[in-house]
């Protein structure tokens, strides 16, 4: 004789053969729920990168904010670089004038200077 071995029918979730024997408004609710699942977390994802391009865009404010103020302040030392080398100009243009005015008198009271070479 042959024996028999029950297999226990699961009822929670039907395989793909038995949608068939689903009424046609059981399949739609469950693929609206399906949808409606997937809709949630897409209007998430959208949130979330709401988020990160304000975050970003804050960063890139900030960012030009920084930049205009280093251009401004590069502006202010090259102008105050410029104002300093036209005073060593006009410094060492004096100096030279003393010197040279220097070396006169001596050559006109006859007096030799050694050179420093």
């Amino acid at each position: 004789m042959f024996s028999t071995i029950a297999v226990p029918f699961n009822q929670t979730k039907p395989h793909r053969r038995d949608i068939s024997a689903m009424p046609e408004s059981e399949i739609l609710r469950r693929r609206n729920e399906e949808l409606e699942k997937e809709l949630k977390k897409s209007i998430e994802r959208e949130e979330k990168m709401k988020q990160e391009l304000q975050k970003t865009w804050e960063r890139l404010r900030v960012a030009e904010e920084a930049e205009e103020r280093l251009c401004s302040q590069l502006g202010e030392l090259e102008a105050e670089a410029v104002d300093q080398a036209r005073t060593y100009r006009t410094r060492v243009i004096h100096l030279m004038d003393q010197l040279s005015l220097a070396q006169k008198l001596l050559e006109s009271a006859s007096i030799t200077v050694p050179s420093s070479q």
